[in-house]
């Protein structure tokens, strides 16, 4: 399928806001939807999809995060979804720090490619595939100036695998925010195109079924 280029870059900044919804989720509750993680978490092993969609599977594959963008750039924003632009403009924010840093770029890259090569070779469990990600988050997303601060339940942060699960979805999101770039996207440019970005992720919802 041939897509137009603000499809392509809000199924991209969808895949921003669906590490977001979910990191919100697994901060205040402890749970987290397993597919919508496997396809964010594996969007980061998408290192020659020929296409946005084949990034995260397909369309599908961020159908949460084309649902969470449509209701954060709703006029009137619940809570929930308020959290989750927080979440995804901090992400694209933090992408822009990264993306002036091309010797981190490459340290990334190799250590997903190794990440990948252990996940397909030994059947990695996502936990498995969510602690080599969370390292490499720490090591390097991590050490840059401006900081991400998630904020939830005390109880469910301190445990480990969800801190893991968190870290290894905020690189997600900045490897979707670094795609959005790359397709165009501009976080000045958002701030007027917010209603239709949001009316193309709403279509884009409703061919998947999604009311």
């Amino acid at each position: 399928m041939t897509r137009s280029l603000i499809e392509q870059q809000t199924i991209a900044l969808a895949g921003v806001a669906q590490a977001a919804r979910i990191v919100d989720q697994l901060s205040r509750t402890g749970s987290y939807p397993l597919d919508f993680l496997e396809a964010s978490v594996h969007s980061l092993f998408s290192f020659d999809a020929p296409g946005v969609d084949e990034v995260y599977g397909n369309v599908q594959g961020v159908k949460l995060g084309l649902q969470s963008l449509a209701a954060g750039l709703a006029p009137q924003s619940d809570p929930i979804s308020a959290v989750t632009m927080r979440y995804t403009l901090a992400m694209l924010h933090l992408e822009g720090h990264f993306r002036r840093r091309p010797d981190m770029q490459q340290v990334v890259h190799s250590r997903l490619q190794h990440a990948h090569y252990k996940a397909s070779h030994f059947a990695g469990h996502v936990d498995d595939v969510c602690r080599s990600l969370a390292a490499i988050y720490s090591d390097t997303l991590s050490t840059l100036r401006f900081r991400i601060k998630v904020t939830g339940s005390a109880q469910h942060l301190q445990e480990e695998k969800n801190a893991d699960v968190i870290r290894a979805l905020l690189l997600a999101g900045v490897r979707s925010g670094f795609l959005w770039h790359q397709l165009g996207g501009r976080r000045w440019k958002l701030m007027f195109q917010r209603g239709r970005v949001r009316a193309v992720a709403l279509d884009l919802a409703r061919e998947l079924g999604v009311s």
